[in-house]
């Protein structure tokens, strides 16, 4: 049995040293493990993948030729991403039947790669969605930008917390705040920023975050997302759970791809800290 499921597909990062597993549900799942759970992947993947520290995880894998591959480049003006190739999709038939049961489920798309409305078929579970996937769209050469989301209206209130970016949503503050009427809870990171969140009939509280010496980035938003739905299943405190993301997120930068997944050990220090 597992008690974390996440859906989307593991990632095939392309970087100047070769190539890494990444993707929301690699990151994800570390963390949840770190902090105490049993974590499941409902997955696709090719055979050009290596998956590294995630060998140890239970996966449901769906056969496909290739990975979903992104080179990230980052520069003084952020990051410009590129999709070079997309795994097979993902339905609900893709879920092992005992896996549904599991408490705690985060919808993690990457790339389009299963509906907006997989979100319905889970009862009684807390869900958390990091819907980045569905905001993206990319051209002939692969170069991603943000995209529409035209089932968010319809999705937001069906999941008990969602995570995304400032980056996501292109910049457009206007748009987090209309989707925040929609949601449950909502936080919008903001990197070196911190969060705000958005808790329905509380208003929105901003969190900084410390800053620390930066590695790489990479996934640190994944980690926060899962730490905070996590913890916010746990406690139904959405700003405990965001100063105890921030800690956590924060901590990652400092390691390279999924080396910047906590440990138990670092995960008990967050808790302190986060008090």
């Amino acid at each position: 049995m597992i008690d974390y499921l996440a859906i989307g597909h593991i990632a095939k990062d392309l970087t100047p040293d070769g190539h890494r597993p990444g993707g929301t549900v690699a990151y994800a799942s570390l963390t949840a493990r770190a902090m105490g759970y049993r974590p499941g992947l409902v997955t696709a993947y090719g055979d050009d993948l290596n998956l590294g520290p995630l060998a140890g995880v239970a996966c449901a894998r769906v056969d496909s030729q290739t990975s979903t591959t992104f080179e990230n480049i980052y520069g003084p003006g952020g990051r410009t991403q590129f999709i070079r190739a997309r795994a097979a999709p993902l339905t609900r038939a893709s879920i092992p039947a005992n896996w549904l049961r599991a408490p705690l489920i985060h919808l993690a798309p990457l790339a389009r790669e299963f509906d907006p409305a997989i979100a319905a078929s889970f009862t009684g579970a807390f869900v958390g969605l990091t819907p980045q996937g569905w905001l993206r769209e990319w051209d002939t050469e692969g170069r991603v930008s943000k995209g529409g989301w035209p089932e968010a209206l319809e999705t937001l209130p069906r999941v008990n917390a969602t995570v995304l970016s400032i980056e996501d949503l292109g910049g457009d503050w206007a748009m987090a705040e209309h989707w925040a009427k929609a949601a449950r809870v909502l936080v919008v990171t903001g990197g070196r920023a911190g969060c705000t969140v958005f808790a329905q009939g509380h208003g929105a509280r901003q969190f900084a975050i410390a800053p620390r010496t930066e590695v790489d980035p990479t996934g640190a938003g994944d980690i926060f997302a899962a730490a905070f739905f996590v913890n916010f299943y746990e406690t139904g405190d959405p700003w405990a759970s965001a100063r105890l993301a921030n800690q956590i997120a924060a901590l990652s930068v400092t390691r390279v791809g999924l080396d910047g997944a906590p440990t138990a050990e670092e995960i008990g220090l967050c808790r302190i800290r986060a008090g």
